[in-house]
């Protein structure tokens, strides 16, 4: 597994789910519940996972999509 996104912003991790959903690409999200032990103020960033074999895929979809390389890794 590879990690695809990192951020705190909400609206991006779900415009990306649903870019990826849109190829068929099952992404993974790691720290979704970190928030809670956080206090709920959006410090800790989020991950989204990919499997190995379509991250290449995933990555190029989201530069189409407009994804800032800055977001991903």
């Amino acid at each position: 597994m590879k990690e695809l996104l990192r951020t705190n912003d909400i609206t991006l991790i779900a415009f990306t789910k649903h870019a990826l959903s849109e190829v068929d690409i099952a992404v993974f999200e790691l720290d979704v519940n970190m928030s809670v032990l956080e206090g709920s103020i959006g410090i800790l960033p989020q991950r989204l996972m990919v499997i190995d074999e379509e991250y290449e895929i995933a990555y190029d979809t989201m530069i189409e999509n407009g994804i800032e390389a800055q977001f991903l890794t």
